[in-house]
């Protein structure tokens, strides 16, 4: 299991616990919570299982990993409509609900690992998309996801990472 520890230097920063290795991961820009809301820009905390890996064949290599690994295509997005039936599911587009393109101009989804966060009993409202994927070189924080370098991401997988526990911040 891999643990992602929020930092005290700023809500976004958090590092990553894999092995004997640290790494400097990005989170939500609002930190953590206990309580994750659509749209509320937080990372959740707890355990979850790592579901599967999505990459774009046109552009990284297949990564190295136990998990069940799929190339992305055009027409792969992800239901972030609570309001619709496929909510926090990958979908095929066009698709008449509120939802992310997978395949992107930006490198960020270029790698993505899905976390199983509210999707055994999906409850509406309680946040979507919530993935492992690349930071932004600017290292910006994301929207409830943890960033990670390309080459820390490889690492994790490599590692036969199959889980990932969000801790709440110290305080």
């Amino acid at each position: 299991m891999i643990h992602v520890k929020p930092s005290s230097r700023s809500l976004s920063d958090a590092q990553l616990h894999c092995e004997h290795k640290i790494m400097s991961v990005v989170i939500g820009k609002n930190g953590v919570t206990q309580d994750k809301q659509e749209g509320d820009h937080a990372t959740p905390v707890g355990r979850f299982p790592l579901r599967n890996v999505f990459y774009r064949a046109d552009r990284v290599k297949k990564p190295d990993t136990i998990l069940p690994v799929v190339a992305l295509t055009f027409q792969d997005g992800w239901c972030d409509d609570p309001a619709h039936p496929a909510y926090n599911q990958k979908i095929l587009l066009p698709h008449a609900a509120r939802h992310e393109r997978l395949w992107r101009e930006d490198h960020v989804y270029d790698l993505i690992v899905i976390i199983g966060y509210n999707d055994e009993k999906i409850q509406a409202g309680r946040g979507s998309a919530i993935f492992m994927h690349l930071q932004r070189e600017d290292k910006a924080p994301t929207e409830g996801c943890v960033a990670l370098t390309e080459e820390d991401l490889r690492q994790v997988l490599a590692d036969g990472a199959t889980a990932i526990h969000i801790h709440a911040l110290k305080g």
